[in-house]
């Protein structure tokens, strides 16, 4: 059984993410500031929704159960495992623990270490999603369906539990 709690998007990625949506919209600065930066988090959560992975870089804390099989743990990609147990991380940014006793895992997870490092696809997808919702912020709309296209190569699916030898 795994549990675990995260540091929430860092308000500057979130400020970074405003000031991209606010140049879509062609906004002046201090124009609708509150609401272009709720709209411009709000995107960002919805981007790591689709694509099933961190992407700018927190601390996350996991607790994992004492095994002696290894473990996978919560948030992707990992970069660093910081305390808890025999560690490892996949290529492909998946992180792995190992303990005898339950513990909680403290390490580093994201796709990028802040917004200028995001890949532009996922980056513009996340300006575009932004600049959806303060466009339709009273009314329902169907997102704009090139945002899923700039973010499914992004996107991480898992159908099973994923299981390390």
């Amino acid at each position: 059984m795994m549990s675990g709690t995260m540091e929430p998007m860092p308000p500057a990625a979130v400020t970074a993410a405003a000031g991209a949506v606010r140049a879509l919209l062609r906004l002046e600065d201090g124009n609708e500031a509150a609401l272009v930066d709720r709209v411009a988090g709000v995107a960002l959560g919805l981007a790591e929704s689709f694509c099933g992975q961190l992407l700018i870089e927190r601390m996350v804390e996991d607790r994992v159960a004492g095994s002696v099989a290894w473990q996978p743990l919560s948030a992707t990609p990992v970069r660093a495992i910081l305390s808890g147990g025999e560690g490892a991380i996949d290529r492909d940014g998946r992180g792995w623990v190992r303990t005898r006793e339950e513990l909680t895992v403290r390490y580093r997870a994201g796709l990028a270490a802040d917004w200028a490092g995001l890949p532009p696809e996922i980056a513009h997808g996340a300006a575009i999603m932004g600049a959806h919702l303060f466009d339709n912020r009273d009314a329902a709309a169907v997102p704009p369906a090139a945002v899923a296209a700039l973010w499914r190569p992004w996107r991480r699916m898992r159908l099973d539990t994923p299981r390390r030898a």
